[in-house]
């Protein structure tokens, strides 16, 4: 079974709006660079989309083990021999510059996220079927992103990336977004949260990342709770849902929160939740029965987490591209050290990294 890179990411390019619709060019990305950049600090560049600027990173090979023509697909054979390296045989990739929202125009989300999942499209085609990638909907115009999301599952898209805040003035367990939720059903099509934001900020850099916690990485954690005690896996049985990049240890926290939030709710008719209680299950195997998978991270407390998770849910990636805490391009390796040590039964390394990402993704 092949080895599975379950969150990896792409630097947006030039190349990425190549494919825009001739009457959709007045809303193509430019690049800009500050007027008073500091020669001694490292240098900043932005998109500028819609008047409002978003910083397009500028990054360090030696940090994040990759190059420019591997991080933005300009050379994919690059990318596959990094793979190679790896011991990688699929990666999964997520976008950077759409991790949050940019714009609050339909028309403008929907032209460039037309155009981005067309690049990665391509990108796929040209990798043999080993670059996989997670496609973008245009959420404020549902009837369009019905129509892209039957464009990528044709061109190896294996999943649909869904923020866990308020996304096009919705959340997650809104009936906004049931539509999306059923035809991604009946694709066999995942619903990825993935850290991040669909409520734009065009706060400076320096004030975006005051709430960079509570804005990027709870929003996966919020989708997750929320999506549970609405019920919403219940109604669509065989969709599955995935939470990225925000590590696994908040799992038992809010097992234990949704557990007493029931029992609480049960003892009070009146509540407002009473209705929905017939959907709620929280039991021993939460995650398998809401059909629910989480990355982890090599170094969080893996035994007492597969208590809470189980060995059938877990996915693990190495962040590839970007160098944030959540990186870990040896993930293979450590894993297999940590089973070696006798941490986590052997058969957990295979589950990680090939089945589990496997029956998630639906490779």
């Amino acid at each position: 079974m092949p080895i599975i890179d379950a969150d990896t990411h792409v630097d947006e390019t030039e190349d990425t709006w190549a494919y825009l619709d001739a009457g959709d060019q007045q809303f193509k990305p430019e690049t800009a660079y500050p007027k008073d950049q500091d020669p001694s600090r490292p240098p900043m560049r932005y998109w500028v989309i819609d008047g409002k600027r978003h910083l397009r990173f500028i990054r360090n090979d030696e940090q994040t083990q990759t190059t420019v023509q591997t991080r933005e697909l300009i050379d994919v054979d690059a990318r596959l021999r990094d793979m190679d390296r790896m011991g990688v045989d699929v990666q999964v990739m997520y976008p950077t510059l759409s991790l949050v929202e940019v714009t609050e125009r339909p028309e403008v989300a929907l032209a460039l996220r037309h155009s981005y999942n067309r690049w990665l499209a391509d990108r796929w085609a040209r990798s043999g079927g080993r670059l996989r990638w997670v496609m973008l909907p245009p959420l404020r115009t549902m009837d369009k992103a019905l129509e892209e999301l039957r464009f990528a599952k044709d061109h190896g898209a294996c999943g649909l990336l869904k923020k866990g805040d308020r996304e096009a003035g919705f959340w997650p367990a809104d009936p906004y977004f049931f539509p999306l939720y059923e035809e991604a059903q009946r694709l066999d099509l995942p619903i990825c949260f993935h850290t991040g934001s669909g409520t734009p900020d065009f706060s400076p850099a320096r004030q975006f990342q005051f709430g960079g916690f509570y804005r990027i990485t709870l929003p996966v954690v919020h989708a997750f709770q929320s999506l549970i005690i609405q019920g919403v896996p219940a109604q669509f049985p065989t969709l599955r849902f995935g939470f990225i990049e925000a590590a696994a240890s908040w799992i038992p926290h809010v097992v234990h929160n949704l557990r007493r939030h029931l029992a609480k709710n049960r003892e009070r008719p009146s509540s407002v939740l009473r209705g929905t209680n017939k959907f709620l299950d929280i039991s021993e195997d939460v995650m398998r029965s809401n059909h629910m998978y989480v990355t982890c991270e090599v170094d969080e407390d893996l035994p007492y987490l597969l208590k809470y998770i189980g060995e059938d849910n877990l996915l693990l990636g190495s962040d590839y591209s970007h160098s944030d805490p959540a990186q870990e391009m040896s993930f293979i390796r450590r894993l297999q050290q940590r089973a070696d040590a006798g941490d986590i039964p052997q058969s957990v390394v295979k589950k990680i990294t090939a089945h589990n990402p496997t029956a998630f993704y639906g490779l």
